[in-house]
């Protein structure tokens, strides 16, 4: 018997599709071709966000592992965005907005037990009553941004600068109650106690009102004697999501589950947009963390690069080394992993040539040479190059 959730997506007149619970996309309709330029066939049992490549207007991403438009779905709620981005097969960024229906807990073992919602997308901006208790979702990783219920929360337009700075320190220190001194001490430091104190009080209040504003609640940051406290339960941050991807993605890697922990990589890579709070490069006060999220990165490029290598795709593991010696090419490991599969792929010249391009730097950077394994491997390719050479003259 045909499944009704289908015949929903296939006779809507809007753009649709349906997704099940891996969030892999189980119908797609002709509108949802005609305006992404998908066929049904490429995208079926693809992640929904590898297709919609979505972002929220004020540039915040959408689409990702951990997305607040699955998480609502999953729970049987609808999920509304009235303004989005979305890209077209051809890269064309289009203009967008999303409703949903969130398949029942009878509907989806009548009908279709792992199809959890069906998706509509227009073009362009709609007006959608977004559903209550929608959790404030932060974007430290790339430039700072904030959204609730699917629409950005334009910082730009706060009252007080002050105020941007503010929450983003206490998200920086997210459930650890901080003492006014230190919020003083970074906000202000040439003013004394008294100004200090009173500057705090004014922009904490403008904080709350900025908050307040966007349908939060007063208590998402609290008061705690001298300290303040922005609570980690009121609120989502990408760079948890990525620690949180990144340590399930190494925990599988190392029951050599390569697969599964390279789907949970693949997620910490989506949400790795740069560095922690990039704008904020020479600020002290996050520092410490930009450089410990900046080596998880590394270390999560290190085990993907692995995982396609174990998995027999060296053409991936070969672009993720290259990418992550942009990143740093002081890194001798991905120099000698990339040699590897270089060699692997056929291609000794190459890795020959990687070999040189890694000498030269460390010797220009660090007056280093390669380590000890990084020279054995390249004098095996060339041993194994003068053996191939002596029998072809044979």
């Amino acid at each position: 018997m045909r499944d009704q959730t289908f015949d929903l997506v296939e006779f809507a007149s809007d753009a649709a599709f349906a997704i099940d619970d891996n969030r892999k996309i189980a119908a797609w309709n002709d509108p949802a071709q005609r305006m992404l330029g998908y066929a049904s066939s490429e995208v079926i049992g693809m992640d929904c966000g590898d297709v919609l490549q979505g972002s929220l207007e004020g540039g915040e991403p959408l689409c990702h592992g951990d997305c607040d438009v699955f998480q609502c779905l999953i729970a049987r709620r609808p999920y509304g965005v009235p303004g989005c981005v979305l890209q077209h097969r051809n890269g064309e960024r289009i203009p967008a907005s999303i409703a949903s229906i969130a398949m029942s807990e009878v509907a989806r073992s009548v009908y279709a037990e792992k199809v959890i919602a069906c998706v509509f997308i227009r073009d362009g901006i709609a007006t959608i009553h977004a559903s209550e208790n929608h959790k404030l979702q932060v974007f430290t990783l790339g430039g700072f941004g904030m959204t609730i219920g699917g629409r950005s929360i334009d910082i730009s337009k706060w009252k007080r600068k002050k105020a941007v700075t503010l929450v983003k320190y206490l998200i920086n220190q997210l459930d650890h109650p901080v003492h006014r001194e230190r919020l003083i001490d970074c906000l202000w430091p040439e003013a004394d106690a008294g100004q200090g104190w009173g500057r705090l009080k004014v922009t904490m209040y403008s904080l709350r009102q900025e908050l307040r504003a966007v349908g939060l609640s007063d208590d998402i940051v609290r008061t705690i004697g001298d300290s303040y406290l922005f609570r980690r339960d009121a609120v989502w941050v990408d760079a948890a999501a990525f620690e949180m991807a990144f340590a399930e993605g190494q925990r599988l890697q190392g029951q050599m589950r390569w697969g599964e922990a390279l789907d949970y990589y693949v997620e910490a890579q989506q949400l790795y947009r740069g560095d922690y709070m990039e704008e904020d490069i020479f600020a002290d006060w996050c520092a410490e963390e930009q450089e410990r999220l900046h080596e998880l990165y590394l270390e999560m490029l290190a085990g993907t690069a692995e995982c396609h290598a174990k998995l027999g795709q060296l053409n991936e593991a070969i672009h993720i080394c290259r990418k992550a010696l942009v990143f740093d090419p002081s890194r001798e490991h991905f120099h000698f992993a990339l040699m590897e599969c270089l060699l692997g792929n056929g291609s000794p010249d190459l890795a020959l040539a990687q070999y040189r391009h890694c000498e030269q730097f460390l010797a220009q950077e660090f007056d280093a040479a390669p380590m000890p394994k990084t020279q054995r491997l390249y004098q095996q390719i060339l041993d194994e190059n003068s053996r191939i050479q002596m029998i072809s003259k044979q």
